[in-house]
């Protein structure tokens, strides 16, 4: 038999309580298999039962219906997990501030911050800066950065090149003026803002020139065709080049008044735009870099809206695909600087067909290098193979 000495009530002292004498089940209930005794319910014991209650009816609720979760759009898809890398709680990473804070020194790998006309350009420089082999000059797509170059910066500085990657002004770690106050990101002025950068750097020119991707990429193809004399050869990774090239869904966004202001403050951005044109997930490290200036302020969400409204797509592809054709009514100089096409053929932006279409406009000068596995940015997909192919173009 056990015994269990329960207090009063009362809180009375021990030697006033009751004690209570407990069997065993078998032995507490008669033939008719009811207990014997059954003490009156306590406050206690009712709201017990209670919670236990409205806790069973709550589960069976969350088997029919799933929770709210205010992150849904991004967790509860596999791949967009993978490609935001959030935590399964995201109040994990803390507020905005910690987050920069742990990531603000990520990603600025052989850079530093340049004074140009009234502006700072961020710019990465590899090599020797007389390199035997020249100077070559990488330019960045929107909405993406140099940042992307470095594995290719870095393997062809170890052949002897002096290797230059600036962040266009509005991109990456470069300033970001608020249109209207010195800058308005019209075609125009990132010419200009160029040509002062390569003069304060002391690039010499003919150099050679690697160009990828969208918007400001267009930039650095058309300041090419008004410039052949300061080009020794061209290479070209996946970029728009004939006005039959699609025109990705965010810069169409972009360009709807008001709902064009809510996208560009969208700090995953730029890793969504690169994963939705390539076969890969980018790793946390590299995921945190493109992030980082979206996430800091608000100035490159709204430098990349400017720059989508201010460029006229189908002009300016007009203008790159009569440029480089063999036979030109739009220029005065006909385009015959060695042109390497450096294609990913995973591009889910533009496909292989427009690369051979380009090359066809002027088979003589121009030449296509396909990339296995690689998607719109080859250089961050597969940058060995980028780097093979312009150590035997250049």
């Amino acid at each position: 038999m056990a015994w269990t000495l329960l207090s009063s009530p009362l809180n009375l002292p021990l030697s006033h309580s009751a004690i209570i004498a407990k069997t065993s089940s078998d032995r507490l209930r008669s033939s008719t298999g009811r207990s014997r005794t059954t003490p009156p319910p306590t406050r206690r014991t009712i709201r017990a039962n209670a919670a236990e209650q409205d806790q069973a009816e709550g589960n069976d609720k969350d088997k029919d219906t799933q929770a709210f979760n205010p992150f849904g759009f991004v967790t509860d898809n596999p791949s967009s997990r993978s490609a935001i890398q959030l935590p399964e709680s995201p109040a994990e990473d803390g507020n905005v501030g910690q987050m920069i804070y742990r990531i603000e020194d990520k990603g600025r790998e052989y850079g530093s911050s340049i004074k140009s006309g009234k502006f700072r350009w961020f710019v990465r420089e590899t090599g020797l800066a007389k390199g035997r082999r020249g100077t070559i000059v990488f330019l960045h797509g929107a909405p993406t950065q140099s940042y992307s170059y470095r594995v290719v910066m870095s393997q062809m500085s170890d052949f002897g090149f002096r290797c230059i990657a600036p962040d266009w002004i509005g991109f990456g770690f470069s300033d970001k003026p608020q249109p209207g106050y010195g800058f308005d990101y019209t075609e125009k002025e990132f010419h200009e803002e160029f040509d002062r950068l390569l003069d304060v750097l002391g690039v010499e020119s003919p150099f050679f020139l690697v160009v990828q991707g969208f918007l400001v990429g267009s930039y650095g193809l058309t300041w090419a065709l008004k410039n052949p004399s300061k080009i020794m050869k061209l290479a070209i990774l996946n970029s728009p080049l004939t006005v039959s090239s699609p025109i990705p869904g965010l810069f169409q966004k972009l360009r709807i008044p008001l709902f064009g202001e809510f996208t560009c403050q969208n700090a995953i951005m730029a890793e969504r735009f690169i994963e939705a044109g390539s076969p890969y997930v980018l790793k946390l490290e590299k995921a945190e870099v493109y992030r980082l200036p979206y996430l800091a302020s608000g100035g490159p969400g709204f430098a990349l809206l400017e720059a989508a409204r201010k460029i006229n797509f189908t002009d300016t592809l007009s203008q790159i695909a009569a440029g480089f054709a063999s036979e030109s009514g739009l220029w005065a100089y006909r385009w015959d600087k060695p042109v390497l096409l450096v294609w990913g053929i995973s591009d889910k932006y533009l496909p292989q067909s427009l690369a051979e279409e380009f090359q066809k406009g002027n088979p003589n000068t121009i030449k296509l290098k396909l990339i296995e596995g690689a998607g719109h940015m080859p250089q961050e997909d597969w940058p060995e193979k980028v780097t093979d192919a312009l150590k035997v173009f250049f």
